[in-house]
């Protein structure tokens, strides 16, 4: 069963339909999707499927599947899934070179210049196939959607779920996203009971996947404090995908660098900025906007450091043990932590660390596992080609 276009509704997203600066998934014949920053009256280039204005996209549903004539958008209606029968044909074709495909490449481009569609050309070649009629039905779908593929100039455009997105960064880099996949990503959430009007602390070094599956489940009601190693706040392009409202995150989310976690740390300002007044308006701007970053910063950590959080979920490139050790300290009783990593060594390591530390509940390692399986009438398998693992999780009660 193909889940990529698999859709759930995105509280914070509240309109379901394309606009206007937009990053978009598209879905192209031969099975890749490509990502699509859609601005107003641009051109998008889908390279050998075409191009076309982007305006031609505005306000529109997704999930439909689009035609390209020209630098039009012509909506194809969906196909069902029919039962397809058993019959005598069976898939022994014979050998006779040019002869069962007798139109030829040069002939297919001129068709292609003349201006043919591309289910045309397809409908010469297949009655042009000498042995096609000795094909299974099976045989003969497809071949269809494999010259459909080579030739169709049709784009599926897939809604920014969060499902879809994971899926999406997953196939392109699964390394950036640290192997959690969807599955991966629906079990920390579940283990670290993310629900709306939670406060949870995120440790993301996943390109943003947790802090997206954090945000969509809080559903812009309640807190989340990222901690990452850079100063001002991380770039995380899987947020790009999911169209979120920017006033509604920033309502929900900050972030800490891991300096300022620490409840030692003072701000230090430049002696010239201490000593100087401002005089230009100018630099009173500058003044005022430091004033209110320092200010924003020092409430975010009188936050962090009133301890009632209620859940901690960490994937990250460093040792696991002192970010646990220095963030679980924030955390209200009962609150759950989640730990992910891609090897199951480093995670054993520190379940048998956190076993020796008394306010550490029943820590457990579990292997995150997922096999997918095509359904159709007749033909219900799993996939032979699957992702080996989405690496393993630990899940611990702080006491």
């Amino acid at each position: 069963m193909d889940t990529q276009e698999g859709s759930s509704t995105n509280p914070l997203n509240t309109t379901r339909n394309i606009q206007a600066g937009h990053t978009i998934l598209v879905k192209l014949p031969n099975g890749e999707v490509r990502s699509v920053k859609l601005e107003r009256d641009s051109t998008v280039n889908l390279g050998r499927v075409g191009s076309f204005n982007s305006s031609e996209l505005m306000d529109q549903p997704y999930g439909l599947t689009y035609d390209i004539a020209g630098k039009k958008l012509r909506a194809i209606p969906p196909r069902s899934i029919q039962e397809v029968e058993d019959t005598d044909a069976t898939n022994e074709l014979i050998n006779d070179g040019e002869f069962v495909q007798p139109l030829t490449s040069e002939e297919i481009e001129t068709l292609k210049k003349s201006g043919v569609s591309a289910s045309e050309i397809i409908k010469t070649q297949i009655a042009q196939h000498a042995n096609y009629s000795l094909k299974t039905e099976y045989s003969k779908e497809k071949y269809k959607k494999r010259k459909e593929a080579k030739y169709s100039k049709t784009f599926t455009t897939i809604e920014p779920t969060l499902f879809n997105v994971c899926e999406y960064w997953f196939n392109k880099d699964q390394n950036r996203l640290r192997d959690i996949r969807c599955d991966t990503l629906s079990q920390m959430l579940n283990l670290g009971s993310v629900r709306p009007g939670g406060r949870y602390i995120v440790v993301d070094d996943a390109s943003g996947i947790i802090v997206a599956g954090v945000l969509e489940r809080l559903s812009g009601d309640g807190r989340v404090i990222s901690i990452c190693d850079v100063e001002s706040a991380p770039a995380y392009p899987v947020l790009t995908h999911l169209n979120l409202k920017k006033e509604e995150v920033s309502s929900v989310l900050s972030s800490l660098n891991w300096a300022t976690v620490d409840e030692d740390y003072t701000p230090l300002l430049a002696a010239d900025e201490i000593a100087r007044e401002p005089k230009t308006e100018r630099q009173k701007l500058r003044a005022n906007k430091r004033k209110a970053a320092g200010d924003n910063l020092m409430s975010i950590r009188e936050e962090l450091f009133n301890r009632e959080f209620d859940g901690l979920l960490v994937a990250s490139e460093y040792d696991p043990l002192p970010i646990v050790e220095k963030l679980s300290s924030y955390l209200a009783g009962s609150a759950s932590i989640v730990v992910h990593s891609p090897n199951v060594q480093i995670l054993a390591d520190l379940q048998n660390k956190m076993r020796q530390i008394p306010h550490y509940l029943a820590p457990a390692v579990t292997e995150v596992w997922l096999r997918r399986y095509q359904v159709l009438p007749g033909r219900t398998h799993p996939f032979m080609n699957m992702s080996g693992s989405g690496g393993f999780l630990l899940h611990a009660i702080k006491m």
